[in-house]
């Protein structure tokens, strides 16, 4: 029977695709690291009071990439390219989603605007990072090798996702509460077009590196499918809704460290 433990299970015991898994993540992490350290520095003289929350969000996101190249080292692996069709930012920035790398590669400092849809694009994408790790942690919380790094990451991105939820109700009540509500539609029915495209991809690859027979890989790409169906027709929802959360000035601190993993 397919279920979410034994098909990740799977991944994490064989070598190859557990290298592939580690690449993937640990890149994803480390661009998400250099675009927040980008527009802190960026970030409009009118708004630099919210440049420290995002710094600390770039540093964190640095940290999971060295955790996921730390449990590469631990098994004595090194890290492999990562396949152009699995690149969920690059994907995502193709489609015009967040902010283009070439406006952060340059010195000139972003508009109100520009920081508005980058945490409306974060708000989008830290809800899918933030639902994936607690489907990790609940069936790989206790896990001897992976555990203790699911769990901290898990937490982290509890933080980002409640930092979004709060800057964007600030802004919003400042006045960008239309371009929020247009620019949080916008990413979030790219994001499941992209997080679909992504995924197929994925299972593609680890399809061949553990040799799935065809009916097992043709079962996995229809539950993707019907997964964008269910969140094309409504689920995407979810992802633009906005609440005060819980955790109130998440990232109002210093990053955590992970030595025991970088």
């Amino acid at each position: 029977m397919l279920s979410a433990r034994s098909l990740f299970q799977e991944i994490v015991d064989d070598d190859e695709s557990f290298r592939l898994f580690c690449s993937i993540a640990a890149s994803g992490e480390s661009q998400g690291g250099w675009e927040n350290a980008r527009i802190a520095a960026l970030v409009p003289d009118g708004m630099r009071g919210m440049a420290p929350k995002i710094a600390r969000h770039g540093a964190d996101e640095d940290k999971h990439g060295r955790i996921f190249n730390a449990l590469l080292r631990k098994r004595g692996l090194t890290p492999v390219p990562v396949p152009p069709e699995t690149d969920y930012t690059m994907l995502l920035e193709r489609r015009g989603i967040g902010l283009a790398h070439g406006k952060l590669r340059g010195d000139e400092p972003l508009t109100e605007r520009d920081i508005v849809v980058y945490l409306s694009h974060s708000r989008v994408t830290e809800q899918r990072a933030a639902d994936q790790m607690v489907m990790l942690v609940k069936h790989f919380g206790d896990h001897p090798e992976l555990g203790r790094a699911i769990r901290m990451i898990s937490n982290d991105e509890d933080n980002h996702l409640a930092y979004c939820h709060e800057e964007l109700l600030r802004l919003a009540r400042a006045g960008h509460g239309r371009t929020i509500h247009q620019v949080l539609r916008e990413s979030a029915l790219a994001e499941i077009a992209v997080y679909r495209d992504v995924s197929l991809a994925v299972m593609d690859h680890m399809g061949r590196l553990l040799k799935w027979p065809a009916p097992k890989a043709a079962a996995l790409a229809a539950g993707i499918r019907a997964v964008y169906a269910y969140e094309r027709f409504a689920g995407w929802h979810r992802m633009v809704g906005l609440a005060m959360p819980e955790r109130r000035d998440a990232l109002g601190g210093p990053a955590t460290t992970a030595p025991e993993f970088a």
